[in-house]
């Protein structure tokens, strides 16, 4: 079930009503029936490959918590959790990929040999994945009691908000709150539907009507002139911000609707003055994951520059491969992490002094917040480009086809659309729309909800784009 669809308007409200009309000792039971029936609608059968690493991270914090005294044993016990989940996400996220570029290898060595595998990828596969080994770390680590509700485990890592986009939840935080007696509350009903509203309009109004602009020129980058490449390489940095944006932000609403505080994936990141400040507004529950589980084992930045060079590449070449099974997303991932070392080597030759004025630093601020822009901007072409060849052409065609090629027009309203989502995303700075609003007039609070409401009923693309994120 996607956000996005009349069947999700009519299943929220719902799950809402019966939530808080059953008694507290029922709740988790109607959340985790709720949570299967949202997963269900998407491939059915999938829900068992779920079950299976359900039931061996339950049981591998159990163990480990049972044989605390016993570190060897315990430390077997998370490497078994850990592998189990890891081999379910490689053979159906990454074995189409192996398999492929395996028989091409064997066919440049003369070897006649093709594997043919068509396995699809279940829905939110990557999120849910993390989300669990992240529980069986913290138990490991002792940061987190293992849970002995086994109702209550498959709640936490199926719970329908986040299921499937995320964000990656932390057993200390959404694991705690599906123990606790929720009270019905105007505030959290009244903050939840602002969420809800506003993500609607950013992912329906603002970012499927770039996305119809955005294909166009992906499909055939060499039929259009330079400026319309190189507008749908801006285009498409917005599109996956509101897509990606939106879905979380309709998450967070969701479960707040229910009094659940989940994270906060996005703050704003395309204010980023660094490429590394951008990774902690891009992302958050990704990000983080990395560093607490990745990057501080390595060591962290308690090292010397070329153990913290490599601590750095590995995450982002990680992070290159969780997000997809092709070269396209290893090579974004390694871009990322080059250009965060370049930065900071740059920052370590050149320290930044404080400027003569503060005109002075907002123009050196601005300027930097351009340059950031521009760079994600361009390896975002690496991401949504199909491969290295419509990659190749994106850039190709965006420096040398300005005296050819079509012109492909923006209508006017598009430029509406994001205007308005540039202006509330400026307004927001570190900040989140429902806490933004609450100290406003309420007639103006009512105006905003009413022109969001109204946009999203009459703006919304014709073309109903699923959301980007659902493909990792």
């Amino acid at each position: 079930m996607v956000f996005n669809s009349i069947e999700f308007l009519i299943f929220l409200p719902i799950v809402v009503a019966l939530f808080y009309l059953l008694p507290q000792k029922l709740r988790w039971v109607m959340l985790l029936a709720a949570s299967c029936v949202f997963y269900m609608w998407f491939v059915p059968k999938y829900i068992l490959i779920l079950l299976v690493t359900i039931i061996i991270d339950f049981s591998a914090g159990i163990l480990m918590e049972n044989y605390a005294d016993r570190p060897k044993l315990k430390k077997t016990f998370l490497i078994i959790s850990i592998v189990s989940t890891l081999a379910v996400l490689m053979v159906f996220e990454y074995l189409n990929f192996l398999t492929e570029n395996l028989s091409l290898l064997l066919a440049q060595m003369g070897i006649e040999k093709r594997w043919v595998t068509h396995i699809i990828l279940p829905i939110g596969l990557s999120f849910h994945t993390f989300q669990s080994m992240s529980y069986v770390i913290e138990v490991y680590r002792g940061h987190q009691k293992a849970e002995r509700h086994f109702g209550y485990y498959s709640l936490y890592v199926m719970f329908f908000p986040q299921l499937v986009t995320g964000p990656i939840e932390r057993p200390g935080n959404l694991l705690r709150q599906l123990h606790e007696k929720k009270e019905l509350h105007y505030e959290n009903i009244s903050k939840g539907m602002r969420l809800i509203i506003y993500g609607f309009f950013i992912k329906m109004v603002v970012a499927d009507n770039l996305g119809a602009y955005v294909d166009k020129v992906y499909s055939a980058p060499s039929s259009y002139n330079s400026w319309s490449v190189m507008l749908a390489m801006a285009f498409y940095s917005f599109q996956i911000y509101c897509d990606f944006f939106g879905y979380s932000t309709i998450a967070l609403g969701s479960a707040k609707l229910m009094g659940f505080d989940i994270s906060d994936n996005f703050r704003t990141p395309y204010l980023a003055k660094s490429i590394a400040e951008f990774w902690h507004r891009w992302h958050i529950s990704l990000s983080t994951w990395f560093r607490d589980y990745v990057y501080i084992p390595l060591g962290g930045s308690r090292v010397k520059f070329g153990r913290w060079a490599f601590n750095i590449m590995v995450v982002f070449v990680l992070s290159g491969i969780w997000h997809g099974a092709a070269w396209t997303f290893l090579f974004w991932g390694f871009a990322h992490g080059l250009l965060h070392i370049i930065e900071k080597a740059l920052r370590n030759r050149f320290p930044e002094k404080e400027p003569k004025s503060k005109w002075i630093g907002y123009g050196l601020d601005a300027l930097r917040i351009a340059k950031t822009f521009v760079l994600v901007t361009l390896f975002w072409v690496m991401f949504r480009a199909s491969d290295f060849a419509n990659m190749k052409d994106m850039f190709v065609s965006a420096v040398t086809n300005f005296g050819g090629g079509d012109s492909l027009g923006v209508k006017p309203e598009m430029w509406l659309y994001l205007g308005l989502f540039i202006l509330s995303d400026l307004l927001l700075f570190n900040s989140r729309f429902d806490q933004w609003c609450d100290n406003k007039p309420i007639l103006l609070r009512w105006f905003i909800y009413g022109l969001l409401i109204f946009m999203t009923v009459v703006c919304s693309s014709v073309n109903s784009f699923p959301f980007i994120y659902f493909q990792f």
